[in-house]
């Protein structure tokens, strides 16, 4: 049996927190949000639905974002 890829590391990806993990970056970044900016143009909803986005990362982006007094687009 064939061991998987690792995924690569791609943080950091703009101002994307290195906390969100390398494969919430990595799908993050092929779906074309590469900052916070980008992030707060989505709701919640949409970035769960990028396959390896996860509650975790939705819950370090959330916080990033309100670092910034800003959030996720309301849907």
């Amino acid at each position: 049996m064939n061991a998987p890829m690792p995924t690569p590391d791609v943080r950091p990806v703009g101002d994307l927190p290195h906390a969100v993990g390398k494969t919430a970056a990595r799908a993050l970044q092929l779906a074309g949000v590469e900052s916070l900016a980008q992030a707060a143009e989505r709701t919640e909803k949409e970035l769960l639905a990028i396959h390896g986005v996860g509650p975790k990362a939705i819950r370090i982006l959330r916080s990033a974002l309100a670092d910034q007094g800003r959030s996720f687009r309301d849907g």
